[in-house]
């Protein structure tokens, strides 16, 4: 076993024992739970894709389905595939995985498979842990989510990290790239996928520049992309059990993740864009009137045939998103019935806005090379601001982690 001398470090990971057939991995992997959350119609197709095969789909929890009749009987089905999952059928590899992920648009994504500790991650708002959250954390969303890590044998991440790369992690992770673990198209036009087993020496080797990496960074060394309240519910169960067994070394401590740098051509920030439900466009457009004028964060509001541009005369936030979401904050909360969702993708927005009874809010979204420094100089975004490309290219369910003795 390796030595952890790193906040992020190699693993025990596990994929399916049929990993070399790419038709059966391609119904394996499924797409990060949070997406496609108004496009309930996306799940069912996957659902329909992976009937009666192995595939993560059993053991994750759509967020589409929350709420809805599926979610009920979704949740017993995870049940099901939790209780009967067996490690020893498993393919384990000890140290990390170099993914090479071709995004939808043909551009390629590298990263690197491996455990973060969770004893360096603070989600709230002014830490100065070395790994941070890049967004406020919506604190109920936790419990909920801590449960299910409660009664779960595994974990499969969608979590994605970012560093600041200076070092050249993934070309050295790239360098030792031999063995392949896994190759095959993703579902639902994900694009594609291939990841190699880095075991042994050549884990050592990478493990050494991830150590280089982190001694050349001060304060924040790991800044979270995307899963952050996955992370979140991942550290509170992890001082729960840290409370009850005493055992600092339970496999509870980490969590198993992807990071990526800053640095790859492939990686796009998105904004996450907003969407009313349930409301009276006209009122919604009213409203936004009074507060309207001249300025310089500005945003565009669909609502059906109608597309009207504004901006705000009196920010309440340095970024225009958090600007806009403080006033969808307040209209919200003084309007029962009206609920707010978060959209990956113009054309879904769009789309989305087009339906009675919806209004869709566009905007500018921030550069990537500004997320270190504002979040050091200033803590967390306002939560969902980005959203690290479109919603096809996220990360998909393929590695898995044992997090009980």
């Amino acid at each position: 076993m390796f030595k952890d001398k790193t906040i992020f470090s190699p693993s025990a990971v596990l994929l399916p024992p049929f990993a070399a057939d790419p038709y059966a991995m391609t119904r394996w992997a499924v797409i990060a739970c949070d997406q496609f959350t108004s496009e309930p119609a996306y799940w069912e197709r996957c659902r329909t894709a992976v009937c009666g095969v192995p595939s993560t789909y059993d053991y994750i929890m759509p967020e589409a389905y929350l709420g809805t009749e599926r979610e009920a009987a979704h949740a017993a089905e995870i049940g099901a595939a939790m209780a009967s999952f067996n490690a020893l059928l498993m393919r384990r590899i000890d140290g990390f995985v170099y993914l090479e992920r071709t995004l939808p648009d043909g551009q390629l994504r590298r990263g690197i498979v491996g455990q973060i500790d969770l004893e360096a991650y603070d989600y709230h708002a002014d830490s100065s842990s070395p790994i941070r959250a890049t967004e406020a954390t919506v604190l109920e969303r936790i419990p909920p989510r801590c449960r299910i890590r409660a009664s779960a044998a595994i974990e499969l991440p969608h979590i994605l990290i970012l560093v600041d790369d200076r070092v050249g992690l993934m070309d050295t992770a790239a360098s030792l790239a031999r063995e392949v673990a896994y190759d095959f198209d993703l579902v639902e036009g994900g694009g594609h996928a291939r990841g190699f087993a880095l075991t042994g020496q050549n884990a050592a080797l990478l493990t050494d520049k991830i150590a280089e990496y982190e001694a050349s960074r001060e304060g924040l060394v790991y800044a979270m992309g995307d899963g952050n309240h996955s992370l979140a519910a991942a550290r509170a169960h992890w001082e729960n059990v840290k409370r009850e067994t005493g055992d600092r070394n339970h496999p509870a401590r980490y969590a198993l993740c992807e990071i990526t740098t800053l640095g790859e051509d492939s990686l796009v920030f998105e904004p996450i864009y907003r969407i009313l439900k349930g409301c009276d466009p006209d009122d919604v457009r009213a409203a936004l009137s009074e507060i309207s004028g001249s300025g310089e964060q500005r945003i565009t509001v669909l609502a059906g045939d109608c597309t009207e541009e504004l901006a705000f005369a009196r920010p309440t936030h340095a970024l225009t998103v958090g600007t806009l979401q403080n006033w969808i904050d307040g209209y919200v909360a003084a309007h029962l019935g009206v609920t707010c969702d978060y959209i990956h993708g113009e054309a879904s927005l769009r789309e989305l806005a087009s339906a009675p009874g919806t209004v869709g809010f566009l905007f500018d979204g921030m550069d990537k090379a500004e997320l270190f420094p504002y979040v050091e100089a200033h803590g967390t975004l306002p939560r969902k601001t980005f959203s690290m490309g479109e919603a096809a290219g996220k990360r998909y369910y393929i590695e898995c982690r044992r997090i009980t003795r």
